[in-house]
């Protein structure tokens, strides 16, 4: 699959890598400038852009796939590739929507904790399921273990998951329930990077892909 990659730090990095090992051909990057991200494609030649407007986005990839992006994908964006945008949260969506959901989670005192590769819609964390996996929550963590621990390792596996059911023309797409959703606010100040404001419908799965919509 042609992949356009879009994420940051070592989990951009490391996704990277997998990404490619797993066979797919990443044709473009969106990374901060000075990112480990960055700096990964720039040794293997993969053209690097540093914010994420339509008119940046190289037409006709396969897929945008945000690994520990911070940047809103709008529509307009997702709307350049064959299937959309993929992205990894590290919680058990619809639970702890937002960019904290680490914090929250060890804050919360859950047991269980877990990450979720999703469709970005033009609802913040709020897309259909692509997969999902869970852990236990070891009470000695703070959020530093439990992302190095669990969730670190689950999101490049999840992600590289998704990308051979989609080689496989098989689209996994269930809806978020709704009545369980929590939503926490960012514990900065700093909030979701929006470079694209036009927000337009999102796109279809209109290339004859088998899509699944509930379990």
């Amino acid at each position: 699959m042609k992949v356009i990659l879009a994420g940051q730090k070592s989990f951009g990095a490391t996704a990277f890598d997998n990404i490619r090992n797993a066979g797919h051909d990443i044709v473009q990057v969106f990374a901060p400038m000075g990112d480990a991200l960055a700096f990964r494609a720039d040794q293997k030649a993969v053209p690097v852009e540093h914010e994420m407007t339509a008119d940046r986005v190289m037409e006709g990839a396969d897929l945008i796939v945000c690994a520990h992006s911070h940047v809103f994908v709008s529509s307009r964006s997702r709307d350049r590739t064959v299937l959309g945008a993929i992205g990894y949260h590290p919680s058990l969506l619809p639970r702890h929507r937002g960019r904290d959901a680490v914090k929250w989670t060890i804050r919360m005192g859950d047991p269980v904790a877990g990450g979720s590769v999703y469709w970005l819609n033009d609802r913040v964390d709020g897309g259909p399921i692509a997969a999902q996996d869970w852990c236990h929550v070891d009470p000695r963590w703070d959020h530093s273990d439990l992302w190095r621990e669990e969730l670190f390792p689950m999101g490049q596996r999840l992600l590289v998951q998704v990308l051979a059911d989609l080689e496989k023309r098989t689209v996994v797409r269930i809806p978020q329930a709704e009545a369980c959703a929590t939503w926490e606010p960012a514990l900065d100040v700093q909030r979701l990077h929006r470079p694209d404001l036009l927000q337009l419908p999102a796109p279809g799965a209109e290339f004859g892909y088998h899509v699944v919509t509930s379990r």
